[in-house]
């Protein structure tokens, strides 16, 4: 941004000549005299502009600088709220380093000239360099540095360039491979496994590229398959699973030799599965881990990397999209001092997320919070994180007997999966401890027939249990492209919306476009199911009550189950039928 020492010869109003930008915003009623005093202290402390100086001491809004800016310069306020009519082609002739540099971002053309947006207009290097990089002159305008960065990002970090590169890589490796050919006569018999080595550089910008796609898509996993005859590579982005672009054919025993030295794991044993992890760094410097499975098919060993963005999840227990009443009651369960609480659903259904949620709300430094995971997913501190290894014997039920003599307050027990470590959740809960556990079942009721198939008195459950929530995740509609959505009657009978429901909702789709893939949808959120534990409930646990008698409890306290939830959060815009129908239908036919 320009600071108060460059003079403004032709303001928005032309009252004066060579006024200070300080000046001009005093003069305007913008700002006061001790702010503008204040803020040139400030600057000639510290260097910087003053219009960021004025913006970090909060006597204006970045909008207002800029809005600011533009009038004092008689330039265009450019807001670049809709990025997907940025020209990437034109942007991208401008490099990436450059419009770091001067802070700025080419958005498209007005006749033979191109436009730009720039924190700092004033600035003629800027000027002349980008003139010179588009070779065409430039007309500029004013945007701010929130709004320039975030067109950066999405310019030259976008995933179709990622995707571009990648193209462009295999078909390069394509077509050496095919003058190779031509050239050595080679036979198609060839032994794959020496045709490129994990080292080469082809391999190591394949696999860079595949995961800086994948990452910057805010996929969850990337699959890598082995076929026949090829090999498909497909991301898991918002639950679903879409392909990617595979490497070239010699290439793939290379890519994965690659990914599994990167894991530290034995690039020898094929014939067992193995596990490993390691970390990429993105191009803000923070870091993602990358969690590694293998396992052999009958076509070669597939692989699977689980991408764990520590800054794409937040564990706040107000950010999860509790309904208010529900988020209140597990406070409250939180808070009691003993006891078992359980989070159930089917694998990538957030319970991790929940879990975590609620230990930063536990945590407290007068308290010992110890974990026992497989694997241990989110590293935080002031938590005691225990890594499973059930290969030398470290399994679960040994870690929570040692545990429980480290005298720990709280327990998080990453799953209970045998009867062994349910025993012993059971006695730690007994003894005086708050444990917090996941488990697999369909909904929340469903979890008790399970503990009592396993072998636990139903008089024990009903004395330690506290809480029982279940959870999915629904894709999230786009914002961007959303649009009103009109519902057919076959629909509404599937949702069993009520005339009244139908009438005073607006229900919304996505129509598909640039920011969400032309999928409609971006990001996800979680439908719960409770299952808290009152008098009744207990008493109907201890008393060997079928499931669907304490499902009728829990709906006559007014907690639904799965699919409500999912239809609420369809009412409120949030979500589409199409995708409460798909997570919840199992759900929905067993009622």
């Amino acid at each position: 941004m320009p600071t108060d020492t460059k003079p403004y010869n032709n303001l928005g109003d032309g009252t004066r000549t060579n006024l200070l930008f300080g000046e001009w915003l005093v003069e305007r009623g913008l700002i006061g005299d001790e702010q503008l005093r204040a803020a040139l202290a400030e600057q000639k402390r510290s260097g910087e502009r003053l219009g960021w100086i004025l913006v970090q001491q909060k006597c204006l809004t970045e909008s207002q600088l800029t809005e600011a800016l533009s009038a004092a310069l008689s330039v265009e306020h450019l807001a670049l709220d809709d990025l997907s009519v940025i020209d990437k082609e034109i942007a991208r002739q401008v490099p990436e380093n450059i419009a770091k540099r001067f802070g700025l971002i080419a958005i498209g053309r007005r006749g033979d000239k191109a436009i730009v947006a720039m924190t700092d207009p004033l600035n003629v290097v800027a000027v002349d360099t980008v003139s010179v990089k588009l070779k065409r002159a430039i007309c500029t305008g004013v945007a701010s540095e929130s709004a320039v960065r975030r067109a950066i990002e999405y310019v030259y970090q976008g995933t179709d360039l990622e995707v571009q590169k990648l193209r462009d890589l295999v078909q390069t490796e394509n077509d050496l491979a095919t003058i190779e050919a031509d050239a050595c006569e080679e036979s198609m018999e060839t032994n794959l496994d020496d045709s490129i080595g994990a080292d080469d550089a082809p391999v190591l910008r394949f696999v860079d590229l595949m995961l800086s796609h994948a990452a910057k898509s805010r996929a969850s996993d990337i699959h890598i398959e082995p076929q026949e005859k090829d090999m498909l590579i497909r991301m898991r982005v918002d639950g679903i699973l879409t392909e990617m672009v595979p490497p070239p054919r010699k290439m793939q025993p290379a890519v994965l030799a690659r990914i599994k030295i990167l894991s530290r794991m034995d690039i020898a044993e094929r014939r067992l599965p193995q596990d490993g992890r390691f970390k990429i760094r993105r191009g803000d410097g923070e870091d993602i881990d990358v969690r590694v499975s293998s396992l052999p098919t009958i076509y070669g060993e597939k692989i699977v990397m689980r991408i764990l963005d520590k800054t794409a999840v937040n564990h706040d227990l107000n950010a999860l999209g509790l309904e208010p009443e529900m988020l209140e009651k597990f406070k409250r369960t939180l808070q009691l001092p003993h006891g078992i609480i359980i989070v159930t659903g089917p694998t990538g259904s957030g319970k991790s997320t929940t879990l975590y949620s609620a230990l930063n709300a536990l945590k407290d430094p007068r308290k010992n919070i110890t974990t026992v995971e497989d694997p241990v997913e989110y590293r935080q501190r002031g938590i005691n994180q225990t890594q499973v290894k059930s290969e030398i014997g470290l399994t679960f039920a040994s870690c929570l007997r040692s545990i429980l003599r480290q005298d720990p307050d709280i327990v998080l027990i990453g799953e209970i999966r045998d009867k062994e470590t349910m025993e012993i959740a059971i006695k730690a809960s007994l003894t005086g401890h708050l444990v917090l556990s996941t488990f697999h079942t369909n909904d929340a009721p469903s979890a008790i027939s399970r503990f009592v198939y396993m072998g636990l008195e139903p008089y024990l459950l009903a004395s330690t249990l506290n809480l029982i929530i279940a959870q999915r995740l629904v894709r999230r509609i786009c914002d961007k492209c959303r649009e009103p959505l009109t519902l057919n009657d076959e629909m509404a009978k599937r949702l069993r919306l009520t005339p009244e429901q139908r009438a005073g909702a607006t229900l919304f789709a996505g129509k598909g476009c640039q920011q969400c893939g032309n999928t409609g949808y971006k990001g996800r959120l979680p439908i719960f199911e409770f299952l808290p534990m009152d008098a009744e409930v207990r008493d109907a646990i201890a008393a060997g009550a079928r499931e669907s008698q304490i499902r009728s409890a829990a709906r006559a306290r007014g907690f639904g189950d799965l699919f409500a939830c999912g239809v609420n959060r369809m009412l409120k815009g949030l979500t589409t039928p199409e995708e409460v129908l798909r997570v919840t239908f199992s759900d929905d036919a067993s009622i």
